[in-house]
């Protein structure tokens, strides 16, 4: 008796063979599982393959998958509670459930229906992959974000990283309720967003950027304009005036792409009240600094780094691709001038995900950026279960802060004290 992959694979070469492109267009996903379902039956019955019902059921979900869909990813796809899938060649798909990765069931038959669903994926959004251009980043239909590595830049087979995008958006009070923060600084964060600060959020990779950005978005008033700058569309923002930009990669010619720094500069001239840009990476830093320095209050953005004091780090290193010529203090007194609070997030070896430190940048000492840590999360030695134990604590918010004198002039300033249980 043949396995079942190989009974599968035998089926899907003759069904592929005789499948009509063009009839297949005219079909919906049930018509066309009733004609799979058929033609399984009959082959099977044909060759005399002893396979049960629900393996024949599910080898007519796999070619429907696979004709329609995403192949063997739309499972994954589907189930709600994955929040990341990582394929490493046709036979290493892991997937990330409640923090946690773990080794998917999951196989691909080999690295030509690997790559073939990857090429699919690029199509969809206009994109393409293949050996002339190995690397592509793109969006699927649902918002998801999908990295995509072929041979022979991928040297074990073609990889694939999906990024899951949540229907729906987590707001403060489900973060604080995840452990991922205290109500006192779910409180000051509203009125951060509120008062129109400039917001930068850190933090590595999956470490919860993205879920903050959209978490203190919903907290913008309805009457501003925002115009949002992204590699791949991942924000949602629930405001009625929103203009969605997204870069472009170059086309079969090599040319027409457009970068994140050229979708800032044009953003400038589409008079924004608000300037979100997904992730900040390069030279853009350099424009979005202007922007938060000449009107455009509340503007936000992320980048990678490991702590508020390496967020300057990286955002003077940035600076410095756009204008080498700019001297290092004033690159320090224009991040000092454009960025009020620095928000760091991480994701813990548990796989929780805390707000580490909010911290306020105050000023310049010398040629030193001053900064005041406001919140931080103090973790205990001890742990229950394995999971990482400890406390959100806080030195208070000085008089002289900038959070307090926006939190007074937009009449916030008893809802800050709350947060401190302070009296006015």
């Amino acid at each position: 008796m043949f396995e079942a992959k190989q009974i599968y694979v035998k089926l899907r070469r003759s069904i592929f063979d005789a499948i009509d492109a063009e009839a297949l267009n005219n079909l919906n996903k049930d018509q066309l599982m009733k004609q799979l379902s058929s033609a399984v039956d009959l082959l099977i019955e044909r060759e005399n393959y002893p396979i049960p019902a629900v393996i024949r059921n599910d080898f007519v979900k796999q070619l429907c998958d696979e004709l329609v869909g995403l192949g063997p990813l739309q499972t994954l796809m589907e189930d709600e509670s994955i929040s990341d899938i990582m394929i490493n060649g046709p036979d290493n798909v892991f997937i990330e459930r409640g923090g946690k990765v773990g080794k998917s069931e999951v196989v691909f038959i080999d690295d030509f229906q690997l790559q073939e669903i990857a090429k699919r994926i690029a199509s969809q959004v206009g994109r393409r992959v293949d050996e002339s251009s190995p690397l592509c980043d793109a969006r699927l239909k649902d918002g998801s974000r999908v990295n995509i590595v072929i041979p022979p830049i991928a040297i074990d087979g073609t990889s694939i990283s999906i990024r899951k995008f949540k229907k729906q958006s987590i707001d403060f009070e489900q973060l604080v309720g995840f452990g991922a923060m205290s109500p006192e600084m779910a409180s000051l964060l509203r009125i951060a967003s509120r008062c129109r600060l400039n917001l930068v959020i850190s933090g590595g990779t999956g470490s919860g950027k993205t879920t903050m950005l959209n978490a203190l978005s919903q907290h913008i008033s309805e009457n501003e304009r925002i115009v949002t700058i992204e590699d791949a569309a991942e924000l949602r923002l629930l405001q009625p005036h929103v203009v969605r930009l997204e870069t472009r990669t170059a086309g079969i010619e090599n040319t027409g792409a457009i970068g994140q720094r050229e979708l800032v500069i044009n953003s400038l001239r589409m008079r924004p009240d608000r300037v979100i840009v997904g992730e900040c990476r390069g030279a853009e830093a350099f424009e979005m600094l202007q922007a938060m320095n000449t009107g455009h209050d509340g503007s936000m953005s992320t980048l990678h780094a490991n702590s508020p004091r390496d967020a300057l780090g990286r955002i003077e290193s940035m600076v410095m691709m756009a204008t080498a010529s700019l001297p290092l203090e004033a690159i320090r007194r224009t991040i000092v001038s454009a960025v009020d609070l620095i928000i760091q997030v991480s994701r813990l070896h548990d796989g929780s995900r805390k707000v580490m430190s909010i911290a306020e940048v105050i000023g310049m000492e010398g040629e030193n950026v001053v900064m005041e840590e406001i919140f931080r999360f103090k973790p205990s030695p001890h742990q229950v279960d394995g999971k990482v134990q400890g406390e959100f604590v806080t030195a208070g918010l000085m008089q002289r802060s900038v959070l307090y004198e926006k939190a007074r002039f937009f009449g916030l300033v008893d809802q800050l004290n709350a947060a401190f249980n302070r009296g006015p």
